[in-house]
């Protein structure tokens, strides 16, 4: 087949820059071949390289005592005691999931589930953050099935448990959807799998399904803004098949049993291009690859399709040659292919061979780790404008307007179609603030939660990236969990604008600093940037997701609001309503500042709800909705009713941080009055739990009437 010449606008079209091209030719000495193009193109996309976000990554907290494996690998490893360990990590898969949204939705949750056990771990829990389009806009419902189903469709059929996450609506997101997958698994401290290639001459294994034309230059896509051509981008989206991950899942933790493996890298975006280059550049290695011996599903592939490829439950492992045949007879069993495709070479080149033809022949190690990086200009945020005056309003009204939105009413319509008990280790399945999960066959739990506020981020760069930081540690804290590390996925505008550069800026700053003085390292993540369509930005929205630990039963925190509670809240209030929910939802209104974090506070306050726990006994964060809203989902989900006795609206619905309520007996009140004196925290008995209505000050409204609201609104607007 001709290649086609190598020209202005298909260098364009690789997504590559005149400079960047300058600099292949000067690395290269020549023009590249198309294959090599589509390989620096792959290689040096922003999905892939970073190039815009890695100066600002390094500033982040990635170490502590309880970290095996922190950033650079495929996921991060956690120590949890008794020689187990987590492994974790949340990726986005945006752009697929609004070209195509079952499928977009789909492989995200395929990928992140392989990132995990390509370590070596079995996943054990599974999670996603949605941000969709405005409820009424043409496209969102659309979406909104397609990616629920695609979800589901692909959890439900591996067997994986989705026990967490949080779906919400802006007009921001009308040409850009978000799906953050989060995936976790279970491992041996000492049985993790690196990627990194060791050993010259060593055979390169293709495992997994043959591989298609799905998915050819995704990564490129994923670096790019919408336009009115995204249509004709459908085919860059792959396609998953879970029952075939599943026995990928099966044969690879059954060869890692068997020491055959050196290293071992799932086949992502960029597919067999990025998953060859960076098990090489790790290693210190060149790679040969023999394109003829690459399973293939459709016939007539070239070089660069293979290369480019994204089909998906695919790996790519560096063996052990001496137990070739015990590897290959694995794979036979499990009705997976098994091809040597290549080996590990001395020189630093990538040699990619087809057809009796030398497709590619590069430098390996300028293909990633010497890949360019940017320092991009950026401004930052301008300070808001102080908060104009907030009406008070009747607070049963207000709370009608939160629970009415599908923002806050309740997503058991989204939930219900997730297995969230598959495995039957769930010990806390969606509804309700973090997911928890039993480690089995010990009295260990672990709790997850995943949390971002993208109108405080929009608003305040810096306090929104430690607000994010300090919902996930409250989320944790509130049933039980000491925190313990964290994953992020960043998702942003267009890097080269110097604002949405300054946002991303700031948003490092918060998450590097709530994360330094929470104790929770970030030790994996996801940088996500062009989320643009026309030119237009999503809000910026740097997704946190967290893990806790929860070492036996009696530390747990998971108990029912009961009649005759007292509502109990740990935190000062001051009443802040800059950029509230029920700014938002009541007035239209998106100004004034976002809540300030204060980090002390979030850390006692923390420290005293886990300390204590054994006077609570139901807990939940007060975040979006503020009090009103914590008090009412509390008292709804157990079906009581809730009296507190506040009527003023920046008491009720502020946003302010570092706060709980407790459900708790009388006698248990006192205690924990007592003990917060000692500590110096902020407490305030704020109401009771009983009787058939919710009744905030004056005002007052039958619980069912409520309840009915809250559980239909969400269907009635997207069902």
């Amino acid at each position: 087949m001709q290649e086609p010449d190598i020209t202005e606008d298909l260098i364009a079209a690789h997504g590559l820059s005149p400079d960047e091209y300058a600099r292949i030719l000067d690395i290269i000495g020549r023009a590249p071949s198309f294959t090599e193009l589509g390989i620096f193109s792959a290689m040096w996309n922003e999905h892939c390289s970073y190039k815009s976000s890695k100066k600002w990554l390094r500033t982040l907290p990635t170490t502590g005592p309880q970290v095996i494996c922190g950033p650079g690998e495929n996921a991060g490893v956690v120590d949890i005691g008794d020689g187990q360990a987590v492994v974790f990590k949340m990726e986005s898969h945006n752009h697929p999931s609004y070209i195509e949204p079952y499928q977009g939705a789909a492989t995200g949750v395929g990928g992140i589930l392989r990132d995990v056990f390509t370590m070596g771990a079995r996943p054990v829990a599974a999670m996603n953050s949605l941000s969709f389009g405005a409820p009424d806009h043409p496209k969102t419902r659309q979406l909104v099935h397609g990616v629920v189903e695609g979800i589901g469709g692909y959890g439900n059929c591996f067997g994986v448990p989705t026990i967490g996450g949080e779906v919400r609506f802006h007009p921001a997101y009308n040409g850009n959807c978000l799906v953050n997958a989060f995936a976790a698994g279970l491992a041996d401290a000492d049985k993790i799998f690196y990627s990194a290639a060791s050993g010259i001459g060593m055979p390169v294994v293709y495992l997994g399904a043959k591989t298609g034309r799905d998915g050819v230059g995704g990564a490129t896509m994923a670096s790019a803004e919408f336009d009115d051509t995204i249509e004709e981008k459908r085919p860059t989206v792959q396609v998953g098949d879970p029952f075939t991950e599943k026995r990928l899942l099966e044969a690879c933790l059954e060869l890692m049993q068997t020491g055959v493996v050196i290293s071992i890298q799932d086949m992502g975006a960029a597919g067999l291009t990025c998953s060859a280059v960076e098990m090489g550049d790790k290693g210190g290695l060149g790679v040969k690859l023999q394109l003829d011996d690459v399973p293939q599903r459709e016939a007539g592939m070239t070089a660069y399709e293979m290369m480019l490829s994204e089909s998906q439950e695919r790996m790519l492992m560096v063996l052990k040659p001496e137990k070739e045949a015990e590897a290959r007879g694995i794979f036979a069993k499990w009705d997976l292919d098994f091809a040597i495709v290549g080996e590990t070479i001395a020189e630093d080149r990538f040699l990619i061979l087809h057809g009796n033809a030398v497709k590619a022949d590069l430098p390996l190690s300028k293909l990633s780790s010497t890949a360019p990086e940017y320092d991009r200009p950026w401004g930052a945020t301008l300070p808001a404008e102080p908060l104009a005056n907030v009406p008070q309003i009747d607070p049963i009204d207000g709370l009608r307007a939160l629970i009415c939105s599908p923002n806050y009413a309740a997503k058991q319509w989204v939930y219900e179609q997730y297995d969230s008990q598959v495995m039957a280790d769930t010990v806390r399945a969606p509804g309700l603030g973090a997911g928890i999960v039993r480690v089995h066959d010990t009295g260990k739990m672990l709790a997850f939660t995943s949390d971002v506020t993208p109108r405080y981020v929009h608003a305040n760069p810096v306090e929104g990236g430690k607000q994010a930081v300090a919902e996930a540690f409250r989320n944790l804290t509130a049933v039980g969990a000491r925190p313990l590390a964290a994953t992020d996925n960043l998702n942003f505008g267009n890097p080269e604008k110097p604002a949405v550069m300054g946002q991303f800026v700031g948003a490092i700053k918060g998450i590097g600093e709530a994360c330094q003085a929470l104790d929770m390292p970030i030790v994996s993540g996801n940088v996500s940037l062009y989320n643009e369509t026309d030119g237009a930005a999503i809000l910026p929205t740097p997704t946190i997701a967290a893990v806790g630990l929860i070492p036996d039963d009696s530390h747990l925190i998971a108990g029912e609001v009961r009649d005759g509670h007292v509502a109990v809240m740990i935190g000062a209030a001051v009443g802040h309503l800059g950029r509230s929910a029920l700014l938002a939802e009541v007035f239209n209104r998106e100004d004034g500042d976002a809540p300030p974090v204060d980090l002390d506070a979030e850390r006692r306050n923390g420290e005293f709800v886990r300390v204590n726990r054994d006077l609570i006994r139901a807990c939940t964060d007060i975040a979006d909705g503020g009090l009103a809203l914590a008090a009412f989902e509390l008292a709804e989900a157990a079906g009581v009713g809730i009296t507190l006795d506040l009527q003023d609206t920046g008491a009720l619905f502020g946003e302010d941080q570092a706060r709980y309520l407790i459900a708790c007996n009388f006698d248990q009140a006192e205690a924990l009055m007592t003990a917060a004196g000692q500590a110096g925290v902020a407490i305030a008995s704020v109401g009771k739990f009983g009787g058939t209505s919710v009744r905030f000050g004056t005002s007052e409204a039958p619980l069912a009437d409520l309840s009915a609201l809250f559980r239909t609104s969400f269907e009635a607007a997207l069902g």
